[in-house]
């Protein structure tokens, strides 16, 4: 690909998902798992969603790509990349070197309510930051994000975490409790058994149900790209389980839950002390815990900050957008589950 940054002349061309490159794509420095053609049909499926890829074309030259899906709420065509609820993470642009970011934004909004006829626009993008976005009527609004670095030697990482989850994980291992990696028949059913009770814990239930596993499972688990862990006690008892996808050097922590009769052995700390080196050792040099859950701070993250950009091609549903958004934050989350 060919980068000239010349602003307002870029545009974005929807592309064929079936017959688009996606082995191209996927080999882009900038590109995460939540771009790929897997993640894109487990989204769709669960959400009844229309993928969107487009070319970012700059005049004839091809400068990129944009991935996202259409979704209706309340009749209402909306253009995700992602949009919230997903359980999805930053998606947006792969861009060539030297195009402008800000540029790309101004086509996306052209390509939203022109050709992919949407009225509301969202966006995260990680290497988008509020500053290249000013002026162009978009909200934003930060999200909390826990991010480990996993380049370092195990002694290190082992020792930034808190001496509690240190101790934690010493004793996971004195007292026999191992983590292995799980097949996935079934494991979305017993993962989900123990959200519910996680929720349960707090009077609330699971945003999602168990199918939305299930249709992760059957769509990403067999590209290599998602670890499905299960800690178990010393007696064969299944305590705890973990999901984490991974790609081009960064991993995700997607989901956990645990049986609190189990609480004591702490399989939690067992199953994230294993998703890191399991990744490490295959090349990721980032650990993306998600946002939410001050228990991850034991284990030695730094928090990061990531705009979450929308626009509304009508002003007064912007403002409805952003009411539900505070009604949504104010619910309580469980502090074990993305």
């Amino acid at each position: 690909m060919i980068g000239h940054a010349r602003g307002p002349m870029l545009n974005l061309q929807r592309l064929n998902v079936d017959r688009a490159d996606w082995e191209r794509m996927d080999a882009l420095p900038d590109r995460v798992i939540f771009q790929t053609r897997e993640w894109l049909e487990f989204v769709a499926r669960t959400q009844r969603a229309d993928p969107i890829v487009a070319a970012v074309m700059d005049g004839r030259e091809h400068a990129g790509y944009f991935t996202g899906l259409i979704v209706r709420r309340y009749r209402v065509p909306i253009l995700g990349s992602p949009f919230p609820g997903w359980t999805t993470a930053s998606m947006g642009f792969n861009l060539a070197e030297g195009v402008s970011r800000r540029a790309a934004a101004e086509a996306l909004v052209a390509f939203a309510f022109g050709p992919a006829r949407c009225i509301h626009v969202e966006l995260k993008d990680r290497r988008l930051l509020p500053q290249d976005l000013a002026g162009l009527g978009f909200r934003h609004s930060p999200t909390l994000t826990f991010e480990l670095d996993l380049a370092a030697d195990e002694e290190t990482i082992f020792a930034r975490m808190s001496s509690a989850c240190r101790r934690a994980i010493r004793k996971g291992e004195r007292v026999g409790v191992t983590v292995e990696e799980a097949a996935p028949d079934g494991f979305a059913e017993e993962y989900h058994a123990q959200l519910v009770e996680v929720f349960a814990r707090q009077g609330l239930r699971p945003t999602y149900g168990v199918d939305r596993v299930r249709e992760l499972i059957r769509c990403v688990h067999p590209t290599g790209r998602l670890l499905l862990l299960r800690a178990v006690a010393p007696g064969g008892e299944r305590m705890a389980t973990g999901i984490f996808p991974a790609m081009n050097g960064t991993a995700y922590f997607w989901g956990g839950a645990s049986w609190r009769s189990q609480q004591i052995l702490r399989p939690n700390e067992a199953i994230f002390w294993y998703a890191m080196r399991y990744w490490r050792a295959r090349g990721m040099t980032v650990f993306d815990m998600g946002g939410g859950g001050d228990y991850k701070r034991r284990y030695g993250p730094r928090e990061l900050t990531v705009p979450a950009f929308r626009r509304s091609r009508l002003a007064a549903l912007g403002v409805l957008r952003d009411l539900a958004g505070r009604a949504a934050a104010r619910r309580l989350t469980p502090s074990r589950s993305r």
